[in-house]
């Protein structure tokens, strides 16, 4: 029998079940995949930004007529 005393965290730390390491570190693998993915994927996104009251093309009259004024 044995006497000596042990913490809490002694008796979890020798009772831990062998599998669970391997099975802990597949899950941080997927989580920390995920997160990479994800972020991978949105900087393949495209991304377009227009200026609000900006029209699509205002400087694209490259002709030798003036652009028609209306009154």
């Amino acid at each position: 029998m044995n006497d000596q005393f042990e913490s809490n965290y002694a008796l979890l730390v020798r009772s831990e079940e062998k599998g669970r390491g391997v099975l802990e570190i597949l899950v941080y693998a997927i989580f920390f995949l995920g997160v990479v993915l994800s972020i991978w994927q949105f900087a393949q996104s495209p991304l377009k930004i227009s200026a609000p009251g900006v029209e699509a093309c205002v400087t694209c009259h490259t002709g030798t007529t003036p652009p028609s004024v209306r009154s």
